[in-house]
Order: C-alpha cells, then sequence, then structure tokens
C-alpha cells in the first residue's frame, strides 16, 4: 500500500535536496512558527521601576526621587560600604503580561513648571519602558512630594554628628 499524503504533518516536515553530484540529503524541519513566539517572557517589576526612575531623572527640573523618608533612607544606604544609590527609589510598578501602570513621586527644583516638568516625565517614562519593554504603559501617576529651594542643602548629605 502507498501513501499519498504528507508524513508527521504536525510536527515536523521532512524534504529530500538533491545535490550537484547526486546525492540525498534530507532535511528534517523542527517546530512550528517564527522562534519569538516559541515562548514567554516574563518582565518583573523591578526591571520596569528601573527604567522609568532612570527615565524620570534624565528630565530637566526633577531634582530627586522619593518621600522624604526613602531619600533619608537612600542617603544613609549610601554610606554605607557596598551600598549603591536605587535607581529605582520612588518609583511602584504594576506589571501585568502586556500592560503595566506607574506610579512616581518626585522631587522638582525651584523655579520649573510643575506641570510642565509632570508632562515631560510622563512622556519620558512611558517612551522608555514601551520602547525597552513592550509593554504598554496605561498610566504613569505623578507625585510632587517636594520642591527644591536653591539654598537648600541636598539630603543625601546629611551632617555628620562625629568629628
Amino acid at each position: 500500500m502507498t501513501e499519498t499524503g504528507p508524513r508527521n504533518q504536525s510536527v515536523s516536515s521532512n524534504r529530500d535536496l538533491s545535490s550537484d553530484d547526486g546525492r540525498r540529503t534530507s532535511v528534517t524541519k523542527r517546530g512550528g512558527g517564527a522562534p519569538a513566539s516559541r515562548g514567554r517572557t516574563t518582565i518583573a517589576d523591578g526591571v520596569v521601576e528601573k527604567i522609568a526612575g532612570l527615565a524620570a531623572r534624565d528630565v530637566l527640573g526633577v531634582h530627586d526621587m522619593g518621600s522624604g523618608i526613602s531619600r533619608t533612607f537612600g542617603a544613609v544606604r549610601d554610606r554605607v560600604p557596598g551600598g549603591t544609590k536605587s535607581v529605582s527609589q520612588g518609583v511602584k510598578a504594576e506589571v501585568g503580561e502586556v500592560q503595566t501602570a506607574l506610579d512616581l513621586e518626585i522631587v522638582v527644583d525651584y523655579g520649573v513648571s510643575i506641570m510642565d516638568v509632570a508632562a515631560a516625565v510622563r512622556e519620558n517614562v512611558i517612551a522608555a519602558v514601551e520602547r525597552m519593554t513592550g509593554l504598554e504603559v496605561v498610566e504613569v501617576n505623578i507625585a510632587v512630594s517636594d520642591v527644591k529651594l536653591p539654598d537648600e542643602e541636598d539630603d543625601e548629605e546629611p551632617e555628620s554628628r562625629l568629628q
């Protein structure tokens, strides 16, 4: 009995190729679909928070990120040997399979338009997160927690009590 239809349609397809010298070579194609569709990619909340934090800090008029308490803890962490500044400070992300929502807390420089800075932060964060992750940013909520006055010292370097 002879088969008239193709074999193993669901898993692989076999094809015979003839070479110039008359030999036949069998080539097997495995899997189905494009390589990008063969699995799942998950992105952690912290990854999106870092991207958003860096993008927000790039905007002119943003002095710092986070509330006064988180900035104080950040300053202490920076003084500990081996401690590094957290780029995700002041950022909270909720990441789903295809969408993300972000909450940012910023400190602006005195004299800048808060609405303009917030709009620029929102635009920069959305562009960076969507470009790097492929996630749709559904909202970026911005809370301005402080204004940095020109004559204020930075909280990042608290005065030492030791002499």
